[in-house]
């Protein structure tokens, strides 16, 4: 399942997955997916998807998590729709990057992350970070000449200035047990009522009817 804009990814997974979902939030709108062929997308609220528990194997989230406004139902509804050895790969815009900071690149809206925050962000919603990658070297400039030389952007950034990627993307699994957990942390910090010794004060007995 791709969410967002993933559907430039998913054409090479038609061939090799059971199915394809592409499902696009209410706020983005929605385009045409695949262009030959019945169409496998649809328009959806990010925080109520239509598929039932434990029915994906993979998500592909792509130009969604900067712009979500509920980061906790959204990261909870692919939770839920997840098999239990299932995994979420996540593609955001890097804070370090030059995308970030260019208005003219869709990477330049929203809320930027850095791999330690991403990870962090997918470890408080009960994700475990597997793998972390960058990309997006070359400047975001319209210029052909640099369009082509991008494979070389590529291998130079990877290799000497990683940190300066225009997208960071992590792979995550997802915590089968980190729910219960969090019961349980939270249940023992519970205030619990007791009864106070008499000796603590003096309590006064009602006089007798007469």
């Amino acid at each position: 399942m791709g969410l967002g804009y993933a559907t430039p990814y998913l054409s090479q997974y038609q061939t090799e997955a059971e199915r394809v979902l592409a499902f696009m939030p209410a706020g983005q709108g929605v385009l045409h997916w695949p262009l030959d062929g019945p169409r496998r997308v649809s328009l959806v609220d990010e925080c109520e998807l239509p598929l039932p528990d434990y029915s994906i194997d993979r998500v592909l989230l792509v130009h969604l998590l900067e712009h979500c406004d509920n980061l906790r139902a959204l990261l909870a509804e692919l939770w839920r729709v997840l098999t239990s050895d299932g995994r979420i790969l996540v593609l955001a815009p890097s804070r370090r990057g030059i995308w970030a900071r260019s208005e003219r690149s869709p990477f330049g809206w929203g809320q930027p992350y850095s791999a330690a925050q991403l990870s962090r962000t997918l470890r408080d919603h009960m994700f475990t970070p597997t793998l972390t990658a960058r990309a997006l070297f070359v400047p975001p400039l319209r210029n052909r000449a640099l369009l082509r030389a991008a494979p070389a952007w590529e291998r130079v950034g990877n290799r000497f200035f990683p940190r300066v990627s225009g997208v960071v993307m992590i792979e995550a699994g997802k915590q089968i047990y980190a729910a219960a957990a969090g019961r349980e942390k939270r249940r023992a910090h519970r205030p619990v009522l007791v009864q106070v010794p008499q000796a603590a004060g003096r309590v006064t007995q009602p006089e007798p009817a007469k």
